[in-house]
């Protein structure tokens, strides 16, 4: 069968355009022309098809009419979007990056940011947007030098460079995630544990340490199976260790709150703010509950103490109305708690308490499978309803606390609780870096391609978070306005001509907005 113009839809949701034939029932690829994301770029390049295909000698155009004149063939020789790929080039190279002189990183993070996949699959998205794409063996050879080299440690330099220049670090927020692998088997780094997600499969642990405009500054890695709570000091420590830097808040949810962990904080110079269980109320608000019974002011804010560990606060407090001024000197077996009740949160805790309540109660009464849930009480295999566990948590309910060694004088409870809220920043980065930049799942084996992997993505991260801060879009806003927008080469009567692509007024503003930033 002679050779045809062949399209093709690609799993990004381009049509992919080929000259290929047909023999013996299979088709053989002849040439890939390129892919298509919009009707004129589909109609450019199956007319660059056909042109290939007509006879070598042809140069013109026949028309049926005979009055019309001869004109002469266009062909499309290639076409890139060169406006994506321009920006992205600019943002990496305005923060620094391009210290590393190593093309093959980049287009890894190019490719990472416009469509995460394989390191193989990388060389496809990077063709179809017109990059001269570097092989493939160059890829995994930029892996090894991003860890022979220290490519992770000249990337946060210039992060921790573009922070204090812009946002500042008196606050870094701090958060872990868990990424997992397609693996059957464990190993000394890769281990089952811990899954929000109620996974089994082999993970890793992975700590993100950000400014407060969730601009990236350290990443670590851990063993999949190790606790939350080991992972923040040495990740903190990192950072003051490359960067020379003890003043600074360092904000983390109550997942991080251990007495070891703030000890460590504190003992390191730093002051932090970290979310305290709302389990500690009753005895750190047992003044506040004597003298206020349980009604409480929506938005009502109670500056109080709490202890350091299984040490318990003296009960005579409770005599006295007013709450005690923290200080290190005159409680030294205490921190610091800043305690808020909202109404609002109040209504979505007694919402959840009753789904709870209710899901107790099938599995009391058979309806629900005999799994643990709070408020069934099991004693002598029979099974009960929790009735003081749940009155207990429902008088808690609106009440919010925040722990900290840092005195009233320095800063006021209403900032302690905004700085802490801050940390949704830390939680979107986290889930650009799970679901734009897909860090998961990821496919490599060793350790040192795992952590080359995340230099990777930790590098997409900081670029993406730049171009988010000074446009306003989000990340897939700004790949799905930019891709389209090709620039397409074509010869005309014997020239080659470059055609550049009209850009709408959105993407103009939005590429004025970087320039500016």
């Amino acid at each position: 069968m002679s050779p045809f113009v062949r399209k093709v839809p690609t799993a990004s949701g381009a049509t992919a355009v080929q000259i290929a034939d047909k023999t013996g029932g299979k088709y053989r690829i002849v040439e890939h022309l390129g892919s298509a994301h919009t009707p004129e770029d589909l109609a450019a390049l199956v007319e660059a098809g056909k042109a290939k295909l007509r006879d070598p000698g042809q140069a013109t155009l026949d028309f049926d009419i005979a009055d019309k004149p001869r004109v002469a063939s266009a062909v499309v020789k290639s076409s890139r979007s060169g406006l994506l790929i321009d920006t992205i080039r600019t943002v990496y190279e305005r923060l620094g990056f391009d210290v590393i002189d190593d093309e093959a990183f980049f287009q890894l993070v190019a490719a990472r940011l416009v469509e995460p996949t394989s390191k193989s699959d990388s060389v496809r998205v990077l063709d179809e947007l017109g990059v001269e794409v570097v092989h493939r063996n160059t890829f995994l050879n930029s892996l090894v030098r991003a860890k022979e080299r220290d490519y992770r440690a000249q990337i946060a330099e210039k992060c921790f460079a573009h922070s204090v220049a812009t946002t500042g670090i008196s606050l870094l927020l701090y958060d872990v995630t868990t990424l997992y692998f397609e693996a059957e088997k464990e190993d000394a780094l890769r281990q089952v544990g811990y899954s929000k997600e109620r996974r089994v499969d082999p993970q890793i642990v992975v700590g993100l340490l950000v400014d407060r405009t969730g601009f990236p500054l350290e990443i670590g890695c851990f063993e999949g199976s190790k606790a939350e709570t080991h992972t923040i000091i040495p990740v903190i420590k990192a950072f003051q260790e490359r960067h020379h830097v003890t003043d600074m808040v360092v904000a983390a949810d109550a997942g991080m709150l251990s007495a070891k962990n703030l000890k460590e904080l504190d003992d390191a110079g730093l002051r932090f703010i970290v979310g305290s269980r709302q389990t500690k109320a009753p005895h750190d608000l047992a003044t506040h509950f004597r003298w206020n019974g349980e009604y409480t002011d929506d938005g009502q804010i109670i500056d109080t103490i709490t202890p350091k560990g299984v040490k318990r606060l003296d009960p005579e407090r409770v005599k006295k109305r007013r709450e005690p001024v923290w200080s290190a000197e005159e409680h030294p077996d205490a921190w610091r708690v800043v305690w808020q009740y909202r109404r609002k949160r109040a209504m979505r805790d007694e919402q959840t308490l009753n789904l709870q309540r209710n899901r107790a109660l099938a599995i009391i009464d058979g309806e629900k499978p005999a799994k643990k849930a709070r408020f069934v009480k099991v004693t002598d295999e029979e099974k009960a309803f929790d009735e003081k566990a749940y009155e207990r948590a429902m008088k808690l309910t609106g009440f919010k606390g925040y722990v900290t060694n840092i005195p009233v004088e320095t800063m006021p409870a209403a900032e302690v609780i905004g700085s802490y809220h801050d940390l949704w920043h830390v939680e979107q980065s986290f889930r650009m870096s799970k679901t734009d930049l897909r860090a998961r799942p990821i496919f490599h084996r060793k350790r040192d391609a795992i952590e080359a992997h995340l230099t990777v993505v930790f590098t997409a991260l900081a670029v993406s978070r730049f171009m988010q801060a000074a446009t306003g879009a989000s990340l897939k806003k700004i790949i799905t306005s930019l891709r389209p927008l090709r620039e397409f080469t074509g010869r005309v009567g014997g020239q080659d001509i470059t055609f550049t692509p009209e850009v709408p007024e959105a993407v103009e503003n939005m590429l004025k907005a970087l320039e500016k930033s």
